[in-house]
């Protein structure tokens, strides 16, 4: 029996739930927790209509350790399975520790109040989960998740050497609203406003915020979307795929954005709106992006009217047999299937399913091992052939194309 604890219940939460509740065979048992109660009681009505599963569901304070814990004690599970914000992953892996339970997480921890990204205060885990011989996997989602899989998966199969990584991010669909998030607002808006950074001849290199005119950009011809003018931004499996794909000289994340939606980002960068520091109003004190995502769409909303396609991948160049080469990996995601199956949109099926199968390597030991984990570290080709079978099919083609030095 392989009983699991999803905590989160917003979009990716909803395919996650979904996805292992059509392996039943693998989770026999599903527990699904948010702060919000009724959000999993929607889930799991859902999930019972579609698959005939019945989950079990909580409330928890991701936020509060003992809650956690006694939580995790109640069900028993043997994986924990993160899908709530970033900011609450280290309480997680605590609650995680004092249980004795492994733990799967899709983002990197990001503290609240400053929006710096990077491993460290996880990677800090290391010892704690390998004294207690438990597994910490982290950013099991698509980006970082899957392409550091296409990563992982080039350097066992397609290279002797890699020395430079584009990671492409493209959603070329339509929500029909005029300004909205595909996640979470806070963690999108924190992420797309931070200083850019790319790795290079082993340091890290700024260049500016993609609201800033002198940004790095350019057209990439993406499958099926076209060209799509796509942005030099930083994410976090930069990190670590600078760290463990061996003789990498550079990597790079960029992704596509369009005007209207860079044109309404900026004003709310102009007029505070993306602040993520306390101000006073009216005698409160307010978060201006917390208020603001108050305001928007919710993304889990967007799945039923959204059209077009994603296209995620890696162009990867390197030497194979002494001659060079590139080669691109990539996936596309229909938002309107991923609505057929799940009812969300393709964003958020494109994190959830990864985790599923993330958790699938982690309760059947096929990928196994005390301490923290990046996931290009493990046996990419299990992984390979699952996202084949689980709704995201990856191609692989000779990149002819130009990028940018």
């Amino acid at each position: 029996m392989s009983r699991i604890l999803i905590i989160g219940a917003g979009g990716v939460g909803n395919v996650v739930a979904k996805k292992c509740a059509m392996h039943s065979e693998l989770f026999t048992d599903i527990w699904i927790a948010s702060r919000t109660l009724a959000k999993c009681d929607v889930i799991k009505k859902e999930v019972k209509e579609l698959c005939g599963v019945d989950l079990t569901t909580a409330r928890v304070d991701a936020d509060n350790v003992p809650e956690l814990v006694d939580l995790i004690q109640k069900c028993q599970p043997k994986l924990v399975i993160n899908v709530a914000l970033p900011y609450q992953d280290l309480t997680i892996m605590d609650a995680c520790l004092e249980c004795g339970v492994h733990y799967l997480d899709t983002a990197n921890y990001e503290p609240e109040d400053t929006a710096h990204f990077e491993y460290s205060w996880q990677w800090a885990y290391q010892e704690k989960f390998r004294e207690k011989g438990l597994m910490a996997l982290l950013g099991c989602g698509f980006d970082p998740g899957v392409t550091n899989i296409f990563c992982a998966y080039a350097q066992k199969h397609l290279f002797d050497a890699i020395e430079t990584i584009d990671i492409l991010d493209c959603n070329a669909g339509d929500h029909g609203h005029p300004f909205a998030t595909n996640f979470n607002p806070e963690i999108n808006i924190r992420e797309v406003t931070q200083v850019v950074r790319h790795y290079k001849d082993g340091e890290w290199v700024e260049t500016p915020p993609i609201l800033e005119d002198d940004c790095v950009h350019f057209s990439f011809d993406y499958p099926v979307a076209g060209p799509r003018e796509s942005y030099l931004l930083y994410h976090e499996e930069m990190e670590s795929l600078a760290k463990h794909i061996k003789g990498l000289k550079r990597i790079r994340f960029w992704m596509t954005f369009g005007q209207p939606y860079l044109t309404h980002l900026k004003v709310l960068e102009n007029v505070g709106m993306t602040r993520i520091d306390e101000v006073d109003f009216e005698g409160n004190k307010i978060v201006p992006i917390r208020f603001l995502k108050a305001l928007l769409p919710d993304p889990g909303s967007l799945g039923s009217n959204y059209t077009g396609k994603t296209v995620i991948g890696c162009v990867i160049r390197g030497d194979k047999d002494n001659k060079p080469q590139s080669k691109y990996i990539y996936n596309i995601c229909d938002h309107t299937e991923a609505f057929g199956e799940v009812q969300s949109q393709a964003v958020s099926y494109t994190t959830g399913v990864p985790a599923m199968i993330g958790a699938m390597m982690m309760v059947t030991g096929t990928w196994s091992g005390a301490g923290v984990f990046n996931v290009e570290q493990l046996d990419p080709d299990p992984f390979m052939e699952q996202l084949n079978k689980n709704g995201l099919p990856w191609q692989i083609t000779d990149f002819t194309g130009q990028l940018p030095e």
